[in-house]
């Protein structure tokens, strides 16, 4: 039998309830959509008269439902733009509530038979951007190589852009994909391929060291170097709320930020934010 959980992450088609009632609604980033499920399912068995409903569809999916009214929680792997926030002042005369609850290494995945581990920022922006189109150019294989992205509504899509693209446009080239687990897969079938994402999804695939300049050593997004900021992609994860957090939703809230909640968080492939 499904859990509870799993079901309602499949029940995007029902109305969002009150959380007064204990009955919170959680929608947004698909980064964090395996993390917010977990996360749902354990709190679920330890307080049996809350129920949460998980969705995922993009952080700025889950940005808008958040301004509409539509989502409790919004999960987003991305900070909320200055006019997303001035949308929410508009209409409920506040800027919310941002609540770091983990932090992500966004890793840069390649075919397990890849021979090339570690890229700079400006080697992944010439990629992205389709100035470069060849693994040759990089040190690899005579061979084209093939880009993955995300939906412009993923809040890993936005952080890429604009940490690694410095906000130039993606190649026409690079094939959307609508999750980070379909960017895995595809990568892991295509011995060419090239794509992002949190470091949760990193399996069956080669994940590289990332260099800040072409002088760097290359720094994998491992715990020590993503808490300590080291790792040149790492990444808050976060919730935000219409207002500060109370009742169920301050209760959720709460254990999701203590010591019980943060160790889902390393269960999934995340890291504590603590």
């Amino acid at each position: 039998m499904k859990s509870i959980a799993t079901l309602l992450i499949f029940a995007g088609l029902l109305a969002p309830v009150s959380a007064q009632a204990g009955n919170i609604t959680v929608k947004g980033s698909d980064t964090m959509v395996l993390l917010g499920q977990r996360w749902a399912e354990e709190y679920m068995k330890r307080n049996p008269g809350t129920t949460l409903q998980v969705t995922g569809g993009g952080s700025g999916t889950g940005i808008s439902a958040l301004i509409n009214g539509t989502t409790d929680i919004c999960q987003a792997s991305r900070a909320m733009k200055p006019a997303e926030k001035e949308k929410l002042r508009q209409r409920y005369k506040t800027t919310g509530t941002e609540i770091p609850v983990a932090r992500d290494g966004l890793s840069v995945y390649v075919n397990a038979s890849n021979p090339i581990s570690e890229l700079s920022l400006d080697q992944l922006k010439l990629i992205f951007t389709g100035k470069v189109q060849n693994w040759k150019e990089l040190g690899g294989k005579d061979a084209k190589i093939i880009v993955y992205s995300r939906e412009n509504s993923s809040g890993t899509y936005v952080f890429f852009k604009e940490h690694v693209l410095k906000n130039a446009d993606y190649t026409v080239r690079a094939q959307s994909m609508p999750g980070t687990a379909a960017v895995v897969n595809a990568v892991a079938k295509e011995k060419n391929g090239i794509g992002y994402g949190g470091a949760a999804y990193a399996k069956g695939i080669k994940v590289l060291k990332v260099k800040q300049d072409a002088k760097s050593p290359g720094v994998a997004p491992d715990e020590a170097r993503v808490k300590d900021g080291s790792y040149p992609l790492s990444r808050p994860l976060f919730f935000y709320l219409r207002d500060k957090p109370s009742g169920a939703i301050g209760k959720y809230v709460d254990w999701v930020l203590s010591p019980a909640g943060q160790s889902v968080v390393k269960k999934v492939g995340y890291f504590p934010i603590k």
